[in-house]
């Protein structure tokens, strides 16, 4: 096995995990953080918009946010969070996890805290150069690497789509990642765009201090609403805006005075050069299993799919990643990972997703297996419980039918494939 000499970008759940298996793999590693502390987006700051170093804000941290997934499936393999009566936490639980964990494994020596990845390089001898800003002092420095993971996210660049009339509205528009508090619903009529989770945690919050909530999404099927009789409102997708509120493909309006568009984000990595071998924007491409850069192979992306199991998918794609950079197992040749690559693309464009799409997983238990056992048989590492991602899809699934009480549940893995419930009384 090659012992190489890696960087890692951002010290979040990926970009940890990446540096205790990096150790693990006998990498010399150091990783590059932003911020001043680990956790990446959970960490919370009243900031939306610039950090106190005129750098862009990357956390979509909310007030009083509790998780959407379960404790349960939401650890890194074989370190389960401390053992809690509930299943859905506080954001501030999740971010002790991670503090814990850097500390468990002796972590944070090995992170620079509070530098900006400048610019990430190929060289002529196959190694990579990085320039960060070393914001405390407000100097540049240059460093060389045999590989790079990159371990940033994908929730900082905001996408919100264009509108008809968008620019007539006199309401005030906003994208859910730079939402932080309730009050903003105060006497509003609020309309949520999207149909993901945090749509729907912002449909729940808005509903209780706004006027009327009004909730523009295309779900098939569509989600229960009974309970929200008088609060909540369904409309299909928007066809225009007006100047004081929305008009529906149904032919339908709305009044409305505040819309928050929780339509996802762009894939957006500035740092990395035109000659990086890879795109950004809709999708990464082109890589293979979603995760390594095809045209430079020493290069790769950790937890670039959605709607997935996190911090476990993560670590079967650090190791896969590390596999093949430090030559442990022999990658295919560029002609079978590009056709692998298109076979995969094309399946979904098959289905009718959008190239926003390209690296959608989604809540079907079967097609998140696949994927992770893809990426297990591969690099030959342990794969995931079939048991996490049912207990994914349950929850999902609970979520859509049962908006205020999918909470009231603690699960429990009682074997691979199997997992229990105990409904909680609230």
């Amino acid at each position: 096995m090659k012992k190489i000499k890696l960087a890692v970008i951002g010290a979040g759940a990926s970009g940890l995990c990446a540096l205790k298996n990096a150790v693990d793999y006998g990498c010399e590693v150091v990783a590059f953080e932003q911020s001043k502390l680990v956790g990446g987006l959970w960490n919370y700051t009243d900031l939306t918009d610039k950090d106190e170093y005129g750098l862009d804000v990357h956390s979509s941290m909310y007030e009083n946010l509790v998780t959407n997934l379960p404790i349960e499936i939401m650890c890194y393999p074989n370190e389960p969070f401390p053992k809690q009566p509930e299943s859905f936490v506080s954001s501030a639980e999740v971010l002790n996890y991670y503090i814990r964990y850097a500390e468990k494994f002796n972590l944070l020596s090995r992170i620079k805290f509070e530098h900006h990845v400048f610019r990430v390089r190929p060289l002529l001898n196959d190694k990579w150069e990085i320039i960060v800003k070393n914001l405390r002092n407000d100097n540049f420095e240059t460093h060389i690497f045999d590989s790079v993971l990159v371990c940033s996210g994908h929730f900082h660049t905001p996408y919100i789509p264009n509108q008809k009339g968008q620019k007539l509205f006199k309401g005030k528009q906003m994208h859910s990642h730079t939402y932080r508090s309730s009050k903003i619903f105060n006497n509003e009529m609020t309309l949520i765009v999207g149909g993901n989770n945090s749509a729907v945690d912002l449909v729940i919050e808005s509903s209780k201090n706004s006027k009327l909530t009004i909730w523009s999404h295309h779900l098939n099927p569509e989600p229960e609403m009974t309970q929200f009789e008088g609060k909540i409102v369904a409309k299909p997708d928007i066809l225009e805006l007006t100047e004081n509120g929305v008009k529906f493909i149904d032919g339908t309006f709305a009044e409305c005075s505040l819309i928050i568009y929780a339509t996802g984000y762009l894939y957006s990595y500035p740092f990395l050069s035109m000659d990086s071998g890879v795109l950004g924007g809709d999708y990464v491409k082109p890589l293979w299993m979603h995760c390594l850069s095809i045209n430079n192979p020493s290069l790769g992306f950790i937890g670039l799919p959605n709607l997935i199991c996190p911090n476990q998918m993560f670590q079967l794609q650090v190791e896969f990643c590390l596999t093949f950079m430090t030559e442990k197992r022999t990658l295919p040749s560029k002609d079978e990972m590009l056709k692998e690559m298109n076979l995969d693309l094309q399946e979904r464009w098959d289905r009718g997703l959008t190239f926003r799409k390209g690296h959608f997983l989604g809540h079907k238990p079967d097609a998140q297996l696949d994927y992770y056992n893809k990426l297990s048989q591969k690099a030959g590492i342990i794969p995931i419980m079939p048991c996490i991602v049912k207990i994914h899809s349950h929850a999902h699934q609970s979520r859509m039918k049962h908006f205020t009480s999918y909470r009231n549940v603690k699960y429990k893995i009682v074997s691979e494939d199997d997992f229990e419930i105990e409904y909680l009384e609230k």
